[in-house]
């Protein structure tokens, strides 16, 4: 993209962080339960788990494309 290198890494990691930040947001839109409320109010550890499971995931996935 540039020269410098710094501002490469800059560059993808805004882009990384906002396709995490959008891919997750569907994520919990699709989700057939509110998972806020599931883990916060109902103290839900599965829905927690799960809501972690899948941010690892989209970030490796995530991670590798932009590799």
């Amino acid at each position: 993209m540039t020269e410098s290198g710094f501002l490469n890494a800059i560059l993808y990691t805004a882009l990384g962080v906002a396709a995490f930040v959008v891919a997750f947001a569907i994520v919990i839109k699709l989700a057939p339960f509110h998972l806020w409320k599931e883990v916060v109010e109902q103290r839900n550890i599965a829905a927690a788990i799960l809501a972690g499971a899948v941010a690892l995931g989209l970030c490796w996935i995530i991670a590798a494309t932009m590799h």
